[in-house]
């Protein structure tokens, strides 16, 4: 009873293929508490750092994130390093040889009941000598010493044990029918497990069961091969057709001959993945068994063809893939099938999270998997992360450019809005909003008071403060008589217009430093100020390193720092100052550096380097502050862990140039940078009036 329980047969159902289909957020769902908004939030600060949106996304699912009720959503780092740690659980803890043992005892006890007949064989040998009937004394002692020289001379090996068995001459009754019993049994789950392993499931098939569906699984085998020839010859295989005849093999319910193919080809290759985990003594005894009960030349062959087309097809479904067990509790051949199948789940799902170069792939993971390898809460994470593009490419903060995301200029504006309120939370309230004027003036923008007419204001008449006034200086009636001292009118906000270049310094130092995040959100946080709320004024970018370079302000989001060494403030004012020449109304340059000028452009037109900076590099750095300060151009210098040089050679630029010089550190840039800018257009209103 115990050995019919040892051997019962186990099926394992396939899981579905990672096929599903995601239905659109309506708010009404339980789970995360997400928006594109919270997103975009998560990834501007590294899509600032890198410069890389692509990059910037790849992060945030490595990592992962709070959504905004503070619940967090895992990351695929977490999740791989679970996936790894499972794997080693399972390949310390069992050992393949287990898959032998129950065949090995069930082997013994036969011959130990075959050996118990041929002992009371020997004792009626004994007895029949002892009663005087030598001749059947002899033949029945004959007979034991024959059969316990072929036990005695049974090869070691189980498959050949095996087979001198099947071809014994059982003295035992008792034996011969464990023995055909154990021969049913590992031909049955040997079978059962050959049509798991070829077509999924299909119900505990035995006896002339399982006969019959073997013969339908050699037909159906037979058909596929034909419609992988006619697919090579250019023909269309009728598909519809096939799964008519054949659909109950396949559970999954494939749409199409390449999805049914890729289904089986899995299956194969893991099937193959047990062979390759044995050692090569196991892999042979599992293979002699396997022929010597499902002998099928037929079958055989239907099996290595689509083998072999299925090989071609799909390669790199790991079909050397082998599995390394150390541990000490054995498997049976059922248990090792479900073992291999989850370690091949496992090594699926892994390929899949750390192959996904986009949220979007993430969509083909099969959930039912995730949930039962990682548990719910993954299960839910990987379905959101899957959709992370989506909402931003539906909320038009990103945009798909022939298989690539870039930034729309909604994001970028998003971005600068996001910098500049992060830096001017930390400012008085006195500091915010817009260029504060303390008097009212000619200009374009009406505000909401209104102040009595003067002559040469702009004659913005406020209609009902005006006749209010003829009302309450007359005692009322009508008609209302005017006079000019009735008439009052709206205030104008001064407005002047100013052109400012910000020059960003992209040296090595900068990242080194932990420079370059602050002063890049500051250079966006000045485009969202001037876009936003001084429209008229311009705003230039200058990025120097080795050499200068100007770029366009929706181009300020990908501005990464420079692999190079150097310095080239030299080339930056000669940048900013050409691009300040076209420009009308009061000029400036915003300089954010953490080191002094080490590099300039040589007469060759090529670039020079030097640390510590040479006389020519300082010279000729000047000489540009010259040059700027003769155009009416003020430099104000912003610098980050400054040295004694880098303030020395600083204040030469402010006394040849008459701008400001700000020792500061990158964790209050922004509020240096952002009041100068506003207290420059404050100082230029007083400065015309």
């Amino acid at each position: 009873m115990a050995l019919r329980k040892r051997w019962r047969t186990r099926l394992r159902t396939q899981p579905a293929p990672a096929r599903f289909v995601y239905s659109r957020w309506d708010g009404t769902q339980s789970g995360y508490d997400l928006d594109a908004d919270h997103i975009f939030e998560e990834v501007a600060d590294d899509l600032l750092y890198h410069g890389d949106l692509a990059s910037a996304l790849r992060r945030l699912m490595a990592e992962g994130f709070r959504d905004r009720s503070g619940r967090m959503v895992e990351g695929l780092r977490d999740m791989l390093e679970r996936l790894r740690e499972r794997r080693r659980e399972l390949l310390e803890q069992h050992d393949l040889g287990g898959v032998y043992d129950d065949i090995a005892e069930a082997l013994r006890d036969v011959i130990r009941t075959e050996r118990r007949a041929l002992e009371d064989l020997d004792a009626a040998a004994a007895q029949a000598r002892a009663s005087g009937d030598d001749r059947r004394a002899e033949l029945t002692g004959a007979t034991a010493a024959t059969k316990s020289a072929q036990l005695d001379m049974m090869p070691p090996d189980l498959a050949a044990q095996f087979k001198s068995l099947d071809r014994y001459d059982f003295e035992s009754d008792e034996a011969r029918q464990q023995f055909a019993e154990l021969a049913e049994r590992l031909r049955e789950q040997l079978m059962q497990q050959f049509l798991d392993q070829m077509v999924g499931a299909v119900g505990d098939a035995t006896g002339t069961e399982s006969a019959q569906e073997m013969e339908r699984l050699k037909d159906m085998l037979a058909e596929l091969n034909a419609m992988l020839d006619q697919r090579a010859r250019g023909e269309e295989p009728d598909f519809d057709g096939f799964m008519a005849r054949y659909g109950d093999f396949f559970p999954e319910n494939p749409k199409t001959l390449d999805e049914l193919l890729e289904l089986m080809a899995r299956r194969m290759a893991a099937a193959q993945s047990l062979l390759n985990s044995m050692t090569p003594a196991q892999r042979d005894q599992l293979q002699q068994l396997s022929e010597q009960l499902l002998a099928d030349m037929d079958l055989n062959w239907q099996v290595n063809e689509l083998a072999r087309h299925l090989r071609d097809q799909f390669g790199d479904l790991g079909w050397d893939r082998r599995y390394d067990f150390s541990g000490i509790d054995p498997l049976d051949l059922a248990q090792a099938s479900d073992m291999l199948a989850e370690l091949g789940d496992i090594d699926q799902l892994e390929n899949l999270l750390r192959g996904s170069s986009g949220p979007g792939a993430l969509a083909e993971a099969d959930p039912d998997t995730v949930r039962r390898l990682l548990g719910d809460d993954a299960a839910e994470s990987l379905e959101r992360m899957a959709e992370v593009a989506r909402m931003l490419e539906e909320a038009g903060l990103i945009e798909n450019r022939e298989g690539r995301f870039d930034l729309t200029p909604r994001a970028i504006r998003k971005i600068g809005q996001g910098a500049l309120r992060d830096l001017f939370a930390r400012l008085d309230a006195d500091k915010l909003g817009r260029h504060a004027v303390h008097r009212a003036g000619v200009g374009h923008e009406r505000e909401p008071d209104t102040k009595p007419y003067a002559y040469g204001d702009p004659f913005n008449l406020h209609i009902g403060r005006t006749i209010r006034n003829a009302v309450a200086r007359t005692g009322g009636g009508v008609p209302v008589q005017l006079q000019p001292d009735d008439f009052e009118v709206e205030r104008t906000e001064q407005q002047v217009r100013s052109a400012t270049v910000l020059m960003l310094d992209l040296s090595l130092s900068m990242p080194m430093r932990n420079n370059f995040l602050p002063a890049k959100k500051v250079a966006m946080a000045l485009h969202a100020l001037i876009s936003s709320q001084y429209p008229r004024d311009y705003l230039g970018l200058v990025s120097f390193s080795e050499v200068a370079r100007e770029f366009r302000p929706e181009k300020l989001p990908e501005v990464s720092w420079d692999y190079v060494y150097g310095t080239n403030m030299q080339h930056g004012f000669m940048l900013a100052r050409r691009m300040l020449s076209r420009q009308s109304g009061t000029k400036q340059i915003i300089m954010i550096t953490d080191g002094e000028p080490t590099a300039h452009i040589a007469p060759s037109g090529r670039p020079f380097f030097s640390y510590p900076p040479t006389r020519e590099t300082v010279e000729l750095t000047l000489a540009e502050v010259g040059r700027c300060t003769r155009d009416g151009i003020r430099i104000n210098t912003f610098m980050l862990d400054a040295t004694s040089y880098l303030t020395s050679f600083v204040e030469r630029i402010t006394e040849m140039n008459g701008g400001r010089a700000f020792f500061t550190t990158n964790a209050n840039l922004g509020d240096y940078v952002l009041v100068d800018f506003v207290e420059h257009k404050r100082s230029l209103v007083h400065t015309r009036r």
